[in-house]
């Protein structure tokens, strides 16, 4: 449909309506049927748009068709408010042949009222507007006649209608034009109209209702605003173009329109731009408003109560604890307004009405009137009178010698009270609330709450205002400095100076980083450190800056006067000399040059591998002396543990290294030929000691770094033969299971000697011995266990676990089942004397597993670089405890004694254990032998008891050789504190009388250990390979 027919729409309307031609206009989109549209508005379909009497109707296209978006856009752009309603004009709702003899047939049907929801939906979508829907059905000829007049009958809808009240709305207007009908029947009998559309609705008012039932579903509700019904009309068009008579069947929709509820209304879908700006500008204009509120009201507080309080404060007539406490609240309100101005005022004290920066103008001058008279005039004439008075002490008297321990203090506050630009407020409120804790017309107590407050203020204010300070008394200055130089005989400052020296220098000097230390040697392959050693702290450092600015600062300034005892007219006498101070400064740089050193060093860690061949490539690349990053890093060490040593500078040290290392003939690792102890040797001198191959040479016990390395070569030698050979995993094993059986070997002596050569390093050294000496051979060897120890976890499932499985796995008392395993069998695994499983491991792991008693304990040193299963562990001292209780002669069997005991209501207990019978009928216990397994053919146990309410009665009868254990399974068992080795066993019969023995064993728990076979399992891997211990024990 072509949207260029609204060109002259807005100049025909201008025209006839004036500019506000949208106020006085109702503008209605016309939809359905063009030859139905035709019968209700002629000309509409083929003109587009009409308009007569205020109302505009435009011609919407059928239903059925996809919504043209060009014409849709364009009745958009018509107007804000494009649409007031949309008409969709149907055939006849419902029709019948004759008037009476068959119902209502429903025209509209429900996939037709579907589509034509999901069209409106379309609409409302591209206009961006939800307005009201009138459905307008037309009836044909047989309702038209020439004589009578034109009627339209309207139903209209409430917002939120249901198809049940749509029911009942055109029910209601049925009778309505049955009544109507009659009238104007009586008055022309051809004009019938409503009375036959009431015959028609009456009874088809709820097929109507149910058709329009899509309109009314919540999940998609349409704004159906009224159902019309009326006559086809004649041609009312005009010869005009775009004009239109409209008729009386148009009254009533028109009279409805400004009358529906807000719901169905004509509104606009989704966000209005103009809607949110107006909510926002009145919601920002209420909260403006309101902000304005609260910032005066604050703003009003806030110079009240300063006022209040400077006007208590300011009055000479009050109590001394009254204005104190009220200036200690004053200046809090100064301090507050300086940091709102450095960091922003609060919100609600903004609002165009904060008084921040006036209010803090106007506190100022009351503050000073104030607090002079009050703090500064008071401290200064308290300080006056403490230096006064030393001055007229005699400096060899004791009170003079205890007086000026605190007359320093008390001269450096004076001095901050004349010397804005040294105060210190902390320090000066601290030391006077102690020199000064009374004051004269206030209580102690309340002098030190408000006291600090007051000067700390006072000192972190005084630079700011360098009118506050008093004027000094220079002859009293000159007095007490002379006399506390005199008594003191010290100088201040020796940290400062130290910490400038550092950060003069810091900037000059990168830090230096492992890659530095190392050089091209690869040290990334072997070990590696996220830290690095602050610049400042190395040799050269010391040698070109660090030295020389210590030897400024003592042949130039000595230690100078600090503030307080200095005079630039006087010269004090110094206890101190240049070469004393130098030492001290020196001792500060190398205790951190010591520390810098040791934290980076102990962060160095070993580069872990995966595999023995990249174990092995570690190994040589240290070995190699040429090419090793431990040669490299030790080499950088010992010159940096020599720094401060006289003598030798750091450049002739590094050429002598050099040409030594490239050296084929007599290769030292590193020139150690000085040997003086400097300021680094407490720190370095276990390193220096290591490098010394003169010593090593002169004394075979001496651990060095040459010899440590000849025998990594050596391990590497031997490991490069294992993984060169036809088997490698047999060769290794076979090395592994050398030393399993406690030999030494090659790798083990120089993994010890590693150890050895860390634990001579010292602890302070701890992290990087442990790094450079043990984790190397520590890695290698457990490359070499891994294998050994997986073949060894499969050698002892195959050998011992399948085999215990498939005896032992179904039976009791490993499960609660009915089939029982074999003593005897049992007896083969576990007795102590040549049972498989003591045979397995005394043969396979004697060297790093050892039997203590009845535990078995893995070798500290053998056993390095492997990790036992603890459940391995736990299992076998399991075992091997009921081995020496059950298998004591290596076959399967015990004695213990039992003896019954009395029970309240049993007259009779009988317990028959492998034959052998245990009868009680109360008379005094007695201990009785027994033997199990006894040798006899009815092996079992049964416990039966007679009451006095009954005759004898089974307990439980458990026939098997492992009857007597499943009988103790059911006892409640507690140890026995009068009998040794002894046991309570209750048992408890069916109605509920308790049974009772003790149990007095031979060797620990007798039968008792027995019980702990239940859900039982060998563990199926002796050691944690790979951080796991295999597979199926997982599983």
């Amino acid at each position: 449909m072509d949207s260029n027919i609204f060109i002259n729409f807005h100049t025909t309307l201008k025209d006839n309506y004036g500019r506000l031609w949208r106020a006085k206009t109702r503008i209605l989109l016309v939809m359905g049927d063009a030859s139905q549209v035709e019968q209700l508005v002629s000309k509409l379909t083929t003109q587009r748009w009409v308009e007569g009497d205020g109302v505009v109707l435009i011609w919407g296209g059928t239903l059925t068709e996809t919504p043209d978006a060009s014409l849709f856009d364009a009745i958009r752009k018509l107007h804000r408010r494009p649409l007031d309603g949309i008409v969709w004009v149907t055939p006849t709702f419902q029709h019948q042949d004759t008037l009476v003899q068959s119902a209502p047939v429903v025209s509209l049907t429900a996939e037709q009222i579907d589509n034509a929801a999901r069209h409106l939906q379309a609409v409302f979508t591209t206009l961006r507007w939800r307005v009201p829907l009138y459905l307008w059905s037309l009836y044909g000829a047989q309702f038209v006649r020439d004589d009578v007049t034109l009627h339209s009958a309207t139903c209209l809808f409430p917002a939120g209608c249901t198809t049940a009240l749509c029911r009942s709305q055109l029910t209601s207007l049925a009778m309505q034009m049955a009544e109507q009908g009659t009238q104007q029947v009586t008055r022309n009998i051809r004009d019938n109209f409503l009375l036959k559309m009431a015959n028609l609705l009456m009874p088809g008012a709820e097929a109507i209702s149910e058709s329009l039932s899509t309109f009314f579903s919540p999940h998609r509700p349409l704004p159906l605003a009224a159902v019309i019904m009326s006559q086809y009309a004649e041609d009312t068009s005009s010869l005009i173009a775009h004009a239109w008579m409209r008729d009386e069947r148009w009254r009533a929709l028109l009279d409805s329109l400004p009358a529906l509820p807000a719901e169905l209304k004509a509104q606009r879908t989704g966000r209005s731009g103009m809607r949110v700006l107006a909510v926002c500008t009145a919601g920002l204009m209420l909260l403006w408003g309101a902000g304005m509120v609260v910032s005066f009201l604050a703003n009003r507080n806030l110079i009240g109560e300063s006022l209040d309080q400077a006007s208590l404060a300011g009055g000479a007539d009050k109590p001394l604890a009254e204005r104190l406490t009220a200036l200690s609240a004053l200046q809090q309100t100064p301090g507050m307004l300086r940091w709102r101005q450095q960091n922003g005022t609060p919100w609600y004290y903004r609002f165009g009405l904060s008084q921040n920066d006036a209010l803090l103008d106007a506190l100022w001058p009351r503050y000073t009137r104030i607090a002079i008279p009050l703090l500064r005039d008071e401290a200064a004439q308290h300080l006056t009178q403490e230096l006064t008075a030393l001055t007229r002490l005699a400096p060899d008297s004791p009170q003079f010698a205890a007086q000026a321990k605190i007359a320093y203090n008390q001269l450096k506050m004076y001095l901050m009270l004349s010397r804005p630009e040294q105060m210190e407020a902390s320090f000066f409120s601290q030391a006077l609330m102690q020199d000064w804790p009374e004051r004269a017309g206030i209580s102690r107590a309340s002098w030190q709450g408000v006291g600090p407050g007051l000067w700390q203020f006072w000192g972190e204010n005084l630079q700011a205002h360098p009118e506050w300070k008093i004027a000094a008394d220079k002859n009293l200055i000159s007095q007490v400095r002379t006399l506390l130089i005199r008594q003191m005989g010290i100088r201040n400052g020796e940290a400062a100076l130290y910490q400038k020296i550092i950060e003069q220098v810091t900037p000059h000097y990168t830090d230096l980083r492992l890659e530095d230390m190392t050089g091209d040697t690869r040290a990334e392959h072997v070990f590696y450190t996220r830290s690095s050693v602050a610049g400042v702290y190395t040799r050269k450092a010391w040698e070109e800056e660090v030295l020389p600015a210590i030897e400024k600062i003592v042949n130039n300034r000595r230690e100078e006067m600090d503030q307080v005892l200095g005079d630039d007219t006087h010269s004090a006498s110094d206890p101190l000399s240049p070469q004393a101070l130098k030492v001290r400064l020196s001792e500060r740089y190398f205790t951190d040059f010591a520390d810098n050193w040791l934290d980076f060093l102990n962060s160095i860690r070993w580069k872990r591998t995966q595999t023995l061949s990249d174990a092995i490539d570690q190994l040589t690349l240290i070995a190699d002396i040429r090419q090793s990053p431990l040669v490299a890093l030790m080499n950088t060490l010992a010159v940096q543990g020599r720094t401060g040593l006289t003598g030798e500078a750091l450049s002739d040290s590094l050429v002598k290294s050099a040409k030594d290392l490239f050296n084929t003939k007599e290769n030292q690792i590193i020139d150690q030929h000085a040997r003086e102890e400097g300021p680094m040797a407490s720190t370095f001198s276990p390193i220096l000691a290591l490098m010394d191959e003169q010593s090593a040479g002169q004394d075979i016990s001496h651990l060095s770094l040459q010899t440590y390395l000849t025998r990594v070569t050596q391990v590497r030698l031997k490991l490069q033969q294992i993984t060169n050979a036809a088997d490698p995993q047999g060769m290794s094993q076979a090395l592994a299971q050398t030393v399993f059986q406690g030999k030494t070997i090659d790798l083990t002596t120089t993994r010890d000697y590693g150890n050895l050569v860390a634990a001579s390093l010292g602890q302070a050294w701890s992290g990087f011995g442990q790094t450079m000496f043990v984790q190397p051979l520590e890695q290698s060897w457990q490359q070499v266990l891994q294998p050994t120890a997986a073949g060894l976890n499969a050698q002892w499932k195959a050998l011992i676990v399948n085999d215990w499985n498939t005896a032992f796995g179904g039976r009791y008392p490993f499960r609660d089942v009915g089939s029982e395993a074999s003593l005897p069998l049992l007896a083969q695994y576990l007795r102590s004397d040549n049972g498989r499983i003591p045979h397995f491991l005394e043969s396979h792991l004697s060297g790093v597993l050892h039997k203590q008693g009845s535990h078995w304990v893995a070798d500290t040193v053998n056993a390095q670089g492997l990790e036992f299963n603890p459940a391995f562990l736990e299992a076998m001292d399991q075992l091997s405890q009921i081995a020496d209780v059950a298998f004591i002669r290596g076959e399967a069997g015990m004695r213990f004694e039992l003896r019954p005991g009395t029970a309240r209501d049993v007259m009779q207990t009988d317990l028959v254990l492998d034959g052998q019978k245990l009868t009680y009928v109360n008379q005094m216990p007695a201990w009785k032998n027994v033997v199990w397994p006894a040798d006899t053919q009815a092996s079992g146990a049964t416990l039966s008891w007679v009451s006095t309410n009954s005759g004898t009665r089974i307990y439980s009868d458990n026939p098997g050789t492992w009857g007597w254990i499943r009988l103790l399974e059911k006892a409640e068992i507690t140890d026995n504190a009068g009998v040794s080795s002894g046991f309570n066993l209750r048992w408890t019969a069916q109605d509920g009388l308790p049974l009772n023995y003790t149990l007095r064993t031979e060797a620990g728990e007798g039968p008792l250990a027995l019980l702990k076979l239940r859900d039982f399992e060998l563990p199926e891997a002796i050691f944690v390979v790979s951080g796991k211990i295999s597979s199926e024990e997982e599983e």
